[in-house]
């Protein structure tokens, strides 16, 4: 049997998206997002956040360079990946990544438009696109 490499994050963009293109024409967008939790400690609510660096291939990668911002809160599938460089001193260093297969923007539609009339007060509850409830609780 092989294994399972899945990752599901849903967080907030530390940064606008990096976009390169490649030799072939090839495009990657890479940004770090951050994911929160919060909980009680000795009766005070502590919260605290992990940074996740994503990358983005092809398509993908031009949607999201199109469509994302810092800030934005978004849902992403993919799986883990860690490499291997050396630094200018020549030290091999590693580092882990989210390859993103899939990305749901999450918020307001209005958010995501282009068009700089929006307010970005939803007009109706059609406009509002977030899977988690009032409690800050996802519904899974």
């Amino acid at each position: 049997m092989s294994g399972i490499n899945k990752v599901i994050l849903v967080g907030h963009l530390g940064k606008d998206p990096e976009v390169r293109h490649l030799d072939g024409g090839v495009t990657v967008a890479s940004f770090p997002l951050a994911t929160s939790e919060t909980y009680n400690k000795d009766g005070k609510r502590v919260e605290q956040t992990e940074w996740h660096n994503i990358v983005l291939w092809r398509g993908l990668a031009e949607v999201a360079s199109k469509y994302l911002q810092k800030g934005k809160l978004v849902y992403i599938e993919g799986k883990l990946r860690t490499r291997s460089f050396e630094d200018k001193e020549k030290v091999k260093k590693y580092v882990t990544e989210v390859v993103a297969e899939n990305f749901t923007m999450l918020g307001r539609k209005s958010d995501f438009e282009n068009t700089p009339a929006s307010t970005g007060t939803p007009k109706s509850e059609d406009d509002f696109v977030s899977p988690v409830d009032s409690t800050g609780d996802l519904p899974f």
